[in-house]
């Protein structure tokens, strides 16, 4: 059976999403399968705003995906250095998971976008690694062997994968980004696969 993993995220603009699929491809790079999902928006009142399945693209993540990944990956843009409000609604309804320790000791990792350089994409990071910790996972980060780390102009921090903007809703992942959101993804697979592995 191959190694399953969650990306789940939350994308106004497409950024996030376009990241997300790049961790996907990462993740099949290492010979694992990706459950792509994502989160509805929440309205003013803290809710979940459209809650039927979207017609195309990533289905609406559910509680039930915690259970069935072997490792988890998330993602949104930066929120005034925080998570975005819909991926953050969804994490805090996940009790029953914590409890019953879902993704304990399955490997976790991170990724935002943000539209400008000094946008709060660090600390976003760290806001995303907080609930994961809480539920018992190993986390992540992409080490400086990974060349791109270095050589980036745009986005890409060891805290996990990032993008900037520049203030262009529509601008593409730059090279280096890409390969960092693909390092990532495989870089999570693998270690799931081992510590998959251990457990048998």
């Amino acid at each position: 059976m191959s190694t399953r993993i969650l990306v789940l995220y939350y994308s106004h603009h497409g950024a996030t999403a376009a990241m997300a699929r790049q961790i996907g491809r990462g993740v099949g790079e290492a010979g694992g399968e990706t459950l792509l999902r994502t989160v509805p928006k929440v309205a003013a009142e803290t809710r979940v705003a459209s809650p039927d399945i979207p017609d195309d693209g990533p289905v609406y993540a559910s509680a039930e995906d915690l259970s069935a990944c072997d490792g988890i990956i998330i993602g949104s843009p930066t929120r005034f250095g925080n998570m975005a409000a819909p991926l953050k609604y969804f994490l805090d309804g996940t009790a029953a998971q914590w409890m019953n320790g879902a993704l304990k000791d399955k490997p976790a990792a991170v990724f935002t976008s943000s539209s400008s350089l000094h946008g709060g994409q660090e600390s976003t990071l760290l806001s995303m690694s907080l609930p994961l910790l809480h539920h018992g996972c190993v986390l992540v980060g992409l080490p400086y062997s990974e060349p791109s780390l270095s050589s980036t102009r745009t986005g890409g921090t060891p805290y996990g994968a990032s993008h900037v903007s520049f203030g262009d809703n529509a601008a593409p992942l730059s090279d280096d980004e890409a390969v960092l959101c693909r390092a990532l993804g495989r870089r999570v697979c693998t270690l799931a696969a081992r510590l998959k592995g251990s457990h048998v």
